[in-house]
């Protein structure tokens, strides 16, 4: 059990780290430099945050597992309402942080989890299908709905976020990262969370299953944006080629879904068998430990990462080569600090209120 949690903690600092690069570079305008180096942080765009979404998945499955197997209903409904004052807690912190961070992603966790709340009791397969539904259904949505509607793609804002048409839209449908189809990372971890990742031959095939489906997902619409892109068979623009068949976060279409939670498979995979073979190794129970405080870095890497840099008037035009370094310097000073924070408490500060105010 111990060498799982180490796994686990592992990928959430790898996770954590991943969206310090990206937001740094998003913060700081990062679009030229070294192509190598850019091409290096655009591997984190849109992976980090879903191994993150998924990693909490699993931790929602931890927290239920007793009332799933039980019959006590009066305790199933007790563990619902820890669920639900937890995701309460996420959307208020989240609101009350977007303003500072408009890219955040607290308050989407919190309406995962309020869903979570209501299905936690279902069965496997069930869970997977509600996964697999809640992604199809974005591009049904698309259809109906304007996605571009208060987006402004030159400063990658989102207008009208505080009036209500705004707020429900942002929320659901196409903010940085709605509810349709970004939880169903937080669902597809929850099945995660019930199987025995501790089992090697289970691993491996999740492992090689994951690397298939990325090459397949990855390949098939590179060809495809090859091919409609050279001939214009379809009458469509470069661009609106590359948005409709492109894997990126945005928008979130089932391609993206798919490849982003191949890579979160892979990544968190790894990082299980290497806590397992290094569980004893100083590097690792140094990022195990950063990764029990990856709530506590995730705001820190805004508040103070982000506030030191505006306060040097960093946060226009720089290189990529600047921001990365500036996030391998953040993550270097968030390694120390939870080593030594781990060594008095154990656990984050910002995690400790979590616990306190949401049990």
């Amino acid at each position: 059990m111990n060498k799982r949690v180490i796994g686990f903690d592992l990928a959430r600092a790898l996770a954590i780290f991943g969206m310090v690069i990206v937001n740094f570079k998003i913060a700081m305008k990062a679009e030229t430099g070294n192509a190598l180096l850019m091409s290096f942080a655009g591997l984190f765009e849109g992976r980090a945050s879903a191994l993150f979404v998924i990693l909490a998945g699993i931790g929602v499955t931890f927290i239920t597992n007793k009332a799933r197997s039980s019959s006590d209903r009066s305790f199933i409904l007790k563990t619902r309402l820890l669920i639900v004052k937890r995701g309460a807690l996420l959307i208020v912190v989240g609101l009350v942080f977007t303003p500072i961070w408009e890219a955040d992603i607290l308050h989407f966790y919190g309406f995962y989890f309020l869903i979570a709340a209501a299905i936690f009791t279902v069965n496997d397969k069930t869970l997977l299908c509600l996964s697999a539904l809640i992604m199809v259904l974005f591009p049904a949505l698309m259809l109906l709905f304007n996605y571009d509607q208060n987006w402004n793609w030159e400063t990658l804002t989102y207008e009208n976020i505080w009036s209500v048409d705004g707020m429900i839209r942002h929320i659901l449908f196409n903010g940085f990262h709605p509810v349709f189809p970004w939880s169903a990372f937080l669902f597809f971890g929850m099945w995660l969370g019930r199987l025995d990742l501790s089992q090697v031959f289970l691993r491996r095939k999740l492992f090689f299953g994951s690397v298939i489906i990325l090459l397949i997902t990855e390949g098939s619409f590179y060809l495809i944006r090859a091919i409609i892109g050279a001939d214009g068979t379809l009458g469509m623009t470069s661009e609106e080629v590359t948005l409709l068949f492109s894997t990126s976060i945005i928008p979130p279409l089932p391609q993206y879904i798919i490849s982003a939670g191949s890579s979160a498979v892979i990544s968190l995979v790894t990082c299980l068998s290497i806590s397992d073979r290094y569980s004893k190794s100083s590097i690792i129970q140094w990022l195990s430990q950063t990764g029990k405080m990856s709530l506590t870095l995730y705001i820190a890497h805004v508040i103070i990462g982000m506030g030191v840099l505006e306060s040097l008037g960093m946060l226009e035009n720089q290189t990529i080569n600047v921001s990365l370094f500036n996030a391998l310097v953040f993550c270097f000073f968030g390694i120390i600090f939870s080593v030594t924070w781990i060594r008095f408490f154990n656990i984050g500060p910002l995690e400790w209120l979590f616990r306190k105010i949401g049990r």
